[in-house]
């Protein structure tokens, strides 16, 4: 029977491969390369990958295989060091990898992409210059089709940003295609999708409740053709990176407005007098160098009136646009979290011994193992439904089935990943492997964009609804 059970588990239907831990051997990496790159959702129905996408995933998996996963110890050896706060030059060299292999910007949903080119249409007339741009504009996808390659960009906490997919980077991105004009456009958001600068995103603040954005503090006044922003920032993640040239900071415009017209969003050159970097905050002890989260004050900065976005009191309308498709990506990347846990957790059981036995003959391994499949598989599905969902939908419609995503999946991955660390013993806590690095990131994940009480609290209102409404 258990002979049975460890074939199973090695199934690669079942298991996709990932790196089993972070100090990879050369062989693990050609065990890697065996995967079979046609076999997901192989049968019919709403989940089958088209052969576009299909190609796209087995691109994004042999460059994950031969140079992502191959150099992860440098990179965190530099992001350990005492210059982590600086660029290893490997990372823009996997960025210009691919850029070539057409594996950049693949978040930019078409809608977004689409109003883009509308609004920069009449602003130059060089076709070489327009179709430059149109190569910027990802691979024209889906959040659905997306879904299945962010998955494998989250088994690295390096791969997001070498494709230019990573957080805050894309909500903010996402902000300026949906409601930038064209010269934010042109200004900001044409280096960020050349991954020529980075940017944060600076809404929670230390002092209030943020998960409450209502609470929020920082002032933006209006001073003839500027605006002035005082108050106080933290957790703006991205802010520490080097490249990080804007912020997009959520304030109040009107503090006696209506609740949820107070608050407005204006871009901020990080390099504007009164901007000050305090200092870097750490996740359980993991700073996340080179990218970083900061807690910044803002004393008397002076923005141009034409970096507010949208207009003054669109701040919360702005949040939701932005808000949906994230906390998504966050869940499309904890799928493949988990299933590295997964791997690393089956390959400990099958090759260490205890008790005269491998762990995984214990009999309660193969009953908790099997129990994280089951939840990791029904998480993907909530998922995969969830950005089926925005498509076909919208964000309003869609927000309770991400809400339930937003909840489900930090709370599978740490389950799985907890599993994964107690059959590592005293090694999975230590810095040896990537696990608890990912636990730390999971852990983040139930309280950023919105802690799972919000979210909840979203799915039992709408619950309600639709029962007062039969």
């Amino acid at each position: 029977m258990i002979y049975f059970a460890l074939a199973f588990v090695r199934r690669e239907s079942i298991l996709p491969p990932c790196p089993p831990q972070e100090s990879i051997s050369q062989e693990h990496v050609q065990q890697l390369g065996q995967e079979r790159r046609g076999s997901l959702h192989s049968s019919g129905g709403r989940f089958v990958l088209s052969p576009k996408v299909q190609g796209l995933r087995n691109r994004l998996i042999k460059l994950m295989e031969d140079h992502i996963y191959p150099v992860e110890n440098e990179l965190c050896k530099l992001a350990q060091s005492d210059k982590r706060w600086s660029i290893h030059p490997e990372e823009e060299r996997l960025k210009e990898l691919a850029k070539k292999e057409g594996l950049w910007n693949l978040w930019i949903p078409c809608d977004s992409a689409a109003r883009v080119k509308q609004v920069i249409s009449g602003q130059t007339r060089d076709g070489n210059a327009n179709t430059a741009f149109d190569e910027l504009l990802g691979a024209g996808l889906s959040n659905l089709e997306y879904g299945y390659l962010c998955e494998i960009m989250g088994r690295s906490i390096w791969a997001p940003q070498v494709f230019n997919c990573g957080a805050p980077d894309t909500g903010n991105m996402e902000v300026l295609m949906r409601y930038g004009n064209a010269e934010q456009i042109h200004q900001w958001l044409v280096p960020l999708l050349e991954g020529k600068i980075r940017s944060g995103f600076a809404m929670t603040e230390p002092q209030v409740a943020s998960s409450d954005a209502t609470n929020i503090e920082c002032s933006i006044t209006r001073h003839g053709d500027s605006y002035i922003i005082n108050g106080r920032k933290w957790w703006t993640s991205g802010a520490m990176d080097p490249r990080c040239k804007v912020l997009i900071l959520m304030g109040k415009t009107d503090f006696n407005a209506p609740k949820h017209r107070q608050q407005s969003m204006i871009l901020v050159d990080i390099n504007t007098p009164g901007v000050n970097i305090k200092r870097p905050l750490t996740v359980f002890g993991f700073d996340d160098a080179p990218h970083g989260h900061a807690e910044i004050s803002f004393e008397n900065v002076r923005i141009p009136t034409e970096n507010i976005l949208l207009g003054e009191g669109r701040g919360f309308e702005i949040a939701q646009g932005r808000l949906g498709p994230g906390r998504l990506h966050h869940c499309m990347r904890l799928i493949g979290t988990a299933e590295r846990g997964m791997q690393m957790m089956i390959q400990r059981a099958i090759s260490r011994r205890a008790f005269d036995k491998l762990i995984a003959q214990h009999g309660s391994f193969l009953s908790d193992v099997a129990k994280c499949r089951i939840e990791l598989e029904s998480t993907r599905l909530l998922v995969l439904e969830a950005a089926d969902q925005l498509d076909r939908l919208g964000n309003k419609k869609a927000r309770g089935t991400i809400a339930m995503a937003k909840v489900a999946a930090p709370n599978m991955a740490l389950k799985v990943l907890d599993m994964a660390l107690q059959v590592h013993g005293a090694a999975g806590l230590s810095g040896d492997t990537v696990l608890a690095h990912l636990w730390a990131t999971s852990r983040t994940l139930r309280i950023a964009d919105g802690p799972d009480e919000v979210h909840l609290r979203t799915i039992a209102k709408l619950e309600l609804r639709r029962r007062a409404k039969l």
